[in-house]
């Protein structure tokens, strides 16, 4: 099988060169450089950066699993992004916020992203939250828990829709609390 197939078949459309790499089954660095470099020219590959691609138009890929994707390392959407969408607060900012290992601020395809470093032991704790799409977000509670571990004193514009008894059940299950 060519690896124009094997490529175009994934249901991921988005890869790291490792991810080429493994799909491929290339193990010589010269040999995937230079496979990903004709496909790159053919358009069959888009450049996002280097070392990052994808095989539809960045307007074709959820923001979300975008911003994952450049991360390259576990996370998901909570924290303003989530409680704007929820009308908590009313001033998320221009930016999607994740969680994740690392902290870092970056902007893919007009898209700012914020993402804010979680300890590990919190970090991997799946309660509260949900996939859609193959992407990870938070709900209204985890992410109120989330913002709470990031800044205790959060002032919340709309508190009267939070669940607090729902939000301290979260961050003793997350281990917040």
């Amino acid at each position: 099988m060519y690896k124009i197939d094997v490529l175009l078949k994934q249901e991921q459309k988005l890869f790291h060169t490792n991810d080429l790499a493994l799909l491929w089954k290339i193990n010589k660095p010269n040999t995937l450089y230079t496979a990903i470099k004709r496909y790159v020219q053919k358009g069959v590959l888009l450049k996002i950066h280097k070392g990052f691609y994808a095989t539809v138009p960045l307007e074709k890929i959820d923001p979300v699993a975008l911003g994952l994707g450049h991360l390259h390392v576990y996370g998901y959407l909570s924290l303003e992004s989530v409680l704007t969408r929820d009308g908590v607060i009313f001033q998320g900012g221009d930016y999607l916020t994740l969680v994740s290992s690392v902290s870092k601020k970056f902007t893919l395809a007009g898209q700012n992203y914020l993402v804010r470093k979680m300890k590990p032991e919190f970090l991997y704790q799946p309660a509260g939250l949900e996939e859609r799409s193959g992407v990870r977000i938070a709900t209204l509670e985890r992410a109120v828990a989330d913002l709470l571990y990031f800044q205790p004193h959060y002032h919340f514009d709309n508190p009267k829709i939070i669940d607090w008894q729902k939000v301290r059940k979260m961050q003793k299950e997350v281990g917040f609390r």
